[in-house]
């Protein structure tokens, strides 16, 4: 405990307590990160030696919720908790990306950080201090680091920009981006906003990033304090010879491989160049030094492919398949590709392709969320699939990985602000997207078919949503800003900057980098352009595809009405036990959900059915009349009269002086249980509900009806 530190930090108001020497002390660096009574303990480690044979960084991030944090208890059968959640899976992707580019070049150890949130007050979001505190973690340890990353959450409440607001907070409002960076520059963007003009999202990631300069200063302050010394390690370096040989052998043959425009054969091409010069170099070193020097070829020949194509698009202004910077690449969109289902898309640009499919459902599909702050419904999905085919490849068929789940989630974030509410359009709705080819974009092509997939299912989303992904080359001070990136772009550029919106705001953002950070001339000029990409696809392609959502839904959807009952007459509609639910369940096949409020949402296969269902559900919560005639059953007999049944679960009094004409002295002289008799309604108490009969009043009005 002799090493035990512990610094406040002010974030917008907030307070933010970061201390370290007293949890995980065998740890590489441990950090406990508290804001109000949520904390997290962040924690960083690293192997002795580099990974053996390893070309890329081994960098692995897990972060972690416990279910003891909110005081609760993981459900199923063995109360332990297992896999990540996909928030937790997100919340990783999130503490990853904006640090890994700040490792040096040829750091080749293994590093592991992990986040545990261990208390969660409900009220502050644990991913903001996971961020900060796994950065921390490392910029104390011996780890070599060009950090601090700090990150802000940025709302906005009533038009004005909140930093890090809270949880109860966030309902209120329109904007909800985390954005990351350190002291110089922004590193990485998430979020998603309610038709945000690029103006205003350029205003908010400045605020952000001032936010961001103040942290990352006192970061370094704690760091002075409590910082070890960062370790001697081995960076790999390529042999110089090696390089020059493998220049020699491929650059020239990979020059000419690199104009071809079809992605297919240009990889085939590329990948026979490549395999050509690792055999005349084994020839060459022979087997012992080939295998020792093999990673450095390959790292000489992947070096070659990025040279090749960052020179021509900042030297000789080329892109890979003869492109201009801000043209984008040919597009189809088709809509009911599909016969049977509710809704389906096919959006293809350039030789990436998305099958999108919309389905829609009760209630009962809406997806249960066990988390640890509780148990929640989720009534809108969207979900990626990239199947390896989509890319010429033979892998293995899993479940959905990190990258899977957070193109769905940010695809899902991008249309959740078109999405209709409950009330006007009661249904589950879900979103499938299976890429069907890829060279780029995919996530982006996801929102697109997904909102022309929503508008053939007759889903009355408010605006249609598109999508676009834009790159960057930066050499020194100068960049260029590409429009639709493909896949060598993407991979050997530095920046994949996606966006998505409405003709009139932007809906969902991402940025990953691979340098040290962007600055706000890049991030405003990128906006604009994927501005006038995204009003493109929407104006020029999508909207002359289907330009609203369709009026009338499939044939095969169910059929849903709302049927609005009295709070009273629930437990009528549902009876003992479920029996009168499950009896009308039973008989039309429909499903049934009530609200507390009375609403009855009625689902049904088809339109007979769903009328048989409404008329079940009315005859069970009728509600009587004053005036009206019913055929009423005795249920009880009191010497003051006798209750009487006239609709299922509702009855009223017949008084004794109701039963006649003449004086009645005892009531059991005239009914007995179960004796049926046409009844009045006379009266209804307004405060009580308390229903009085008459079955004199009823006998007059047959008479004179006769009469």
């Amino acid at each position: 405990m002799n090493n035990y530190i512990k610094e406040e930090i002010e974030v917008a108001g907030k307070k933010i307590t970061i201390e370290t020497g007293k949890l995980a002390r065998q740890a590489g660096g441990a950090v406990l990160i508290t804001s109000g009574e949520t904390m997290v303990l962040a924690t960083v480690c690293s192997s002795k030696e580099p990974k053996e044979n390893a070309d890329f960084f081994p960098l692995s991030v897990e972060y972690r919720e416990k279910y003891y944090a909110a005081g609760r208890i993981p459900g199923g059968f063995f109360k332990r908790e297992g896999k990540q959640r996909e928030k937790e899976v997100l919340t990783s992707r999130l503490i990853d990306r904006p640090m890994r580019p700040l490792f040096p070049e040829g750091f080749f150890y293994e590093v592991q950080v992990v986040a545990t949130v261990i208390s969660n007050d409900k009220k502050v979001d644990p991913d903001i201090l996971a961020i900060i505190g796994c950065s921390m973690a490392l910029d104390i340890s011996s780890i070599p680091f060009g950090g601090p990353v700090a990150a802000v959450r940025v709302g906005r409440i009533d038009g004005n920009i909140v930093i890090n607001p809270l949880v109860t907070e966030m309902s209120k409002s329109d904007v909800n981006i985390i954005v990351a960076g350190t002291a110089d520059a922004i590193t990485m963007i998430e979020g998603e906003a309610k038709e945000l003009a690029e103006a205003d999202m350029v205003k908010a990631i400045a605020a952000a990033h001032e936010e961001i300069k103040k942290i990352a200063l006192s970061m370094n302050d704690f760091k002075a304090k409590c910082g070890k010394p960062k370790k001697e390690v081995k960076l790999h370096e390529v042999d110089p010879q090696i390089k020059s040989k493998t220049d020699s052998m491929a650059k020239s043959k990979m020059n000419d491989a690199m104009k071809i425009a079809d992605k297919i054969q240009r990889q085939d091409t590329v990948e026979a160049v490549k395999k050509a010069a690792l055999e005349s170099l084994e020839k060459e070193l022979g087997a012992e030094n080939f295998k020792e020097k093999e990673k450095d070829i390959k790292l000489c020949l992947e070096e070659i492919e990025s040279g090749i194509v960052r020179n021509k698009i900042a030297k000789e202004k080329v892109r890979p398949d003869g492109r201009q910077f801000d043209e984008i690449r040919a597009i189809e969109c088709e809509i009911s590709v599909l016969p049977r289902t509710h809704g389906s898309a096919l959006f293809t640009r350039g030789q990436t392709q998305a099958l999108v499919v919309a389905t829609l459902g009760s209630e009962d599909d809406a997806q249960t969320l066990d988390d640890p702050e509780g148990e929640s419904k989720k009534q809108y999905m969207l979900q990626y699939n990239f199947p390896s085919f989509s890319v010429g490849e033979v892998k293995p068929m899993r479940g959905p990985g990190r990258r899977e789940i957070g193109h769905g989630a940010l695809a899902e974030r991008a249309i959740k602000a078109v999405i209709p509410d409950r009330v006007s359009f009661p249904y589950t709705i879900q979103v499938v997207s299976d890429i069907l080819e890829s060279n780029g974009s995919s996530s982006m092509a996801s929102v697109c078919g997904a909102s022309l997939a929503l508008m053939d299912a007759g889903v009355p989303i408010k605006k249609a949503v598109a999508g676009i992904a834009m790159g960057l080359i930066k050499e020194g001070n100068d960049f260029i800003i590409l429009t639709d990136i493909q896949g060598a772009e993407d991979h050997f550029g530095d920046m994949d900057f996606k966006v998505a919106g409405t003709k009139d705001g932007i809906t969902a953002i991402q940025m990953d980098i691979k340098i040290n950070g962007v600055n706000m001339d890049i991030m405003s000029s990128a906006l604009e352009k994927a501005k006038k990409a995204r009003l493109f696809i929407l104006e020029e392609k999508m909207m002359k595809t289907i330009a609203e959502p369709k009026k009338e839904m499939s044939p095969y959807a169910p059929k849903v009405t709302i049927i609005q009952i009295s709070k009273e007459r629930i437990k009528d509609l549902i009876g003992p036990g479920g029996k009168n639910i499950k009896r009308i369940v039973e008989e039309t096949g429909v499903k049934i959900d009530v609200e507390q409020d009375g609403s009855v949402r009625v689902f049904a296969a088809d339109a007979e059915v769903l009328n048989k269902a409404k008329m079940l559900i009315k005859q069970a919560t009728a509600e009587p009349d004053i005036g009206a005639i019913y055929m009423g059953e005795v249920v009880k007999i009191m010497n003051f009269g006798a209750f009487m049944e006239i609709m299922p679960g509702v009855e009223g009094l017949c008084h004794i002086s109701q039963i006649a004409e003449d004086r009645v002295a005892n009531v059991s002289d005239f009914l007995k249980e179960g004796d049926k008799a046409l009844v009045k309604v006379v009266g209804i108490d307004p405060k009580t509900g308390k229903i009085s009969l008459s079955i004199k009043e009823a006998k007059r009005d047959q008479n004179t009806q006769k009469g």
